[in-house]
């Protein structure tokens, strides 16, 4: 099973929901990456005009090298879609565990000013309970990071600094992540809420209730998956 042509189809079918005038939020990650890579083959084939507002710098970059014209949040503050991938997709509710890109504060951001959230992803990443494959990253504040990090531990979950060659991963807003071992999640909305409290914490990587259906690659065709 070739993981990266499955990503292309999600990808593909997803960016067929993209018209012209849209404003479209560009997810971050591998399979966001195909994405943009197909809006930029439509815009350069068949005359397609949208404006792109990036979850990350990466995305950014890439978008701007094939010719997609981009705007920020302020400038554009409401979004008629937004598709990016996920790391761990929970049948029957959509609720997603997403950050294993490093953008999981701006892609809330983005995503949530979006009328509708479509999700792409390979058949790998579905699962009965959030927390079975993936960690869920969170984001913190770097000043006092150790103090946070305990605060997350006395939580119950095992946090681990994230890190790059050796030295701490830092975000685009210039903040830590720190990737958390759950096991499987049985209230992931009441844990979501338990990590926003956490003094230090930015935001965290369990998106509840925001996906409006999911585009599942699998080796038989896309499969478009909705709530329950």
């Amino acid at each position: 099973m070739d993981l990266e042509a499955l990503k292309a189809d999600a990808a593909r079918q997803a960016a067929a929901h993209v018209k012209s005038g849209m404003v479209v939020g560009l997810g971050t990650g591998s399979t966001a990456k195909h994405l943009v890579a197909e809006l930029g083959r439509r815009l350069k084939e068949e005359g397609l005009k949208i404006v792109g507002v990036p979850t990350s710098e990466r995305t950014a970059e890439q978008a701007r090298s094939l010719g997609i014209k981009l705007a920020t949040l302020e400038e554009e503050p409401k979004l008629d879609l937004a598709i990016d991938g996920a790391d761990e997709i929970e049948l029957g509710t959509l609720d997603l565990i997403k950050g294993a890109g490093g953008a999981l504060l701006r892609e809330r951001l983005v995503e949530s000013a979006a009328k509708t959230f479509i999700v792409i992803a390979d058949e790998t990443k579905k699962v009965e309970k959030l927390g079975t494959r993936f960690k869920v990253p969170v984001e913190v504040v770097r000043f006092g990071w150790k103090s946070t990090f305990a605060r997350l531990e006395a939580l119950g979950v095992k946090p681990r600094r994230r890190e790059t060659d050796g030295k701490p991963f830092v975000t685009d807003e210039q903040h830590y992540t720190f990737d958390c071992a759950t096991g499987q999640i049985p209230d992931a909305r009441k844990l979501a809420a338990e990590l926003k409290a956490v003094t230090g914490v930015v935001d965290h990587g369990l998106f509840i209730g925001m996906a409006s259906e999911c585009l599942v690659a699998t080796s038989t065709g896309v499969e478009v998956l909705k709530k329950k």
